[in-house]
C-alpha cells in the first residue's frame, strides 16, 4: 500500500506545504468557527421562535417531528462543531442537515421570478460549498485547538 504523502505533486508547488503543516491547527479552528457560526446564529433564532419555525417547515412539507429535531441539531450541532467536540460526528450530522435543508428549502429551479430564483440559487450553492467544508472537517478532525484535542491529551 502506498504511503500517504501530504506534499504537493511537484516541488515548484510545495511552498505552501510547510505553511499548511505549521498552521493546520489554527486554520482548523478558524474553519470550524466560520462554518459553525451560520448554524449557531440561525439555530438560535429558531429556538426562540420555535412555533413559527415549525410552521415554516410544515408549510414546505417537512413533518413536524423532523422540524422539532432539526432546530436543536442546527444550534447545538453548530456549537459542538465550533468548539470542536465530536468534530467528525458533528461534520457528518451537519452535512446531512445541510443536504436536507438545501434540497427542501432552496429549490431555486421551482422559482419563476428572477430575483427570488437568484436568491435561492445563491443559498443552494452556498450550502453546497458548506458540504465541502463538512467533508474536509470529517477527514481532518477538529485539530489540536478543539475539545477533541483536549480530551485526546487527557485520555
Amino acid at each position: 500500500m502506498p504511503r500517504r504523502n501530504d506534499r504537493s505533486s511537484h516541488s515548484a508547488l510545495s511552498h505552501a506545504d510547510g505553511l499548511a503543516a505549521s498552521s493546520a491547527d489554527i486554520i482548523l479552528l478558524i474553519a470550524r468557527i466560520l462554518l459553525a457560526w451560520a448554524f449557531v446564529r440561525s439555530g438560535y433564532g429558531k429556538l426562540f421562535n420555535i412555533d413559527a419555525t415549525v410552521a415554516g417547515y410544515v408549510s414546505r412539507g417537512i413533518p413536524t417531528a423532523i422540524a422539532y429535531l432539526a432546530i436543536p441539531v442546527e444550534f447545538f450541532g453548530g456549537l459542538a462543531l465550533m468548539f470542536g467536540f465530536a468534530t467528525r460526528y458533528m461534520a457528518v450530522l451537519l452535512f446531512a442537515f445541510t443536504l436536507i435543508a438545501t434540497l427542501t428549502s432552496h429549490r431555486y429551479w421551482e422559482f419563476t421570478e428572477a430575483v427570488a430564483q437568484r436568491a435561492q440559487a445563491s443559498n443552494f450553492y452556498k450550502n453546497m460549498s458548506m458540504l465541502g467544508g463538512f467533508a474536509a472537517l470529517f477527514v481532518c478532525g477538529g485539530g489540536r485547538f478543539s475539545l477533541d484535542g483536549w480530551l485526546r491529551k487527557r485520555g
